[in-house]
């Protein structure tokens, strides 16, 4: 989850020859805090797409006090993929309020529970990432916001995976709030080629770190 294995040095070679971005190695930056497994962070991407984040979290709320495993503390788990299954495409709708989604999710879970979809193997997978991208796209849900978000989790950063808020975000940070289309964007970081999305998203959350030193000016 905390990505400690995963080699930094490349990205970390990269940014430090931009003066501007020299603090993400500096500050050891990248690590982006992912699900224990890959089918959570796809539930949790779908119930991200055109919704508000308060709908997010009811939404996964609903999944977790619904179907988890309660731990020793009174606490539950995100439910598993065979647990999900088992329910019924009305209680996606009447209880966790997923809307269209009721469907996606449900036909999700019914895939990965019996096998006819491996999403683990993602995280491994040696195919290039734009057939990566196709084979994500191909759940039901997942469009390309989704499939570049799920990407950067399992340490693909290709792509921008743009959405309001890092658009809203680049306006103010980058353009002197002032709004810029999505080309615009995309050339401001094609430098950093492979690592441009993980570069953005270090970027956007600069202020989201400890102040002293890297908070933006």
């Amino acid at each position: 989850m905390l990505r400690l294995d995963d080699d930094m040095s490349g990205f970390y070679r990269t940014v430090n020859v931009d003066e501007g971005f020299q603090w993400i190695a500096q500050q050891g930056a990248g690590r982006m805090l992912r699900s224990p497994t890959v089918f959570e962070d796809l539930v949790k991407m779908i119930c991200t797409t055109n919704c508000s984040w308060a709908l997010t979290e009811k939404m996964v709320t609903g999944l977790v006090q619904n179907l988890g495993r309660e731990t020793n503390d009174g606490r539950k788990t995100f439910p598993t993929a065979e647990a999900m299954a088992r329910k019924p495409l009305k209680f996606y709708v009447d209880e966790v309020r997923a809307g269209y989604r009721a469907a996606y999710l449900k036909e999700l879970a019914e895939r990965v529970a019996s096998g006819s979809l491996d999403v683990e193997e993602w995280l491994t997978s040696p195919v290039p990432t734009v057939e990566l991208i196709k084979k994500m796209k191909v759940v039901k849900g997942v469009g390309d916001y989704a499939a570049e978000n799920l990407l950067k989790l399992i340490g693909r950063y290709e792509h921008l995976a743009l959405d309001s808020w890092t658009r809203a975000k680049f306006f103010h940070v980058r353009n002197n709030g002032r709004q810029a289309n999505d080309k615009k964007i995309a050339r401001y970081y094609a430098r950093f080629k492979e690592w441009q999305g993980l570069v953005l998203w270090c970027d956007m959350t600069r202020d989201w770190l400890d102040t002293q030193g890297c908070a933006q000016d």
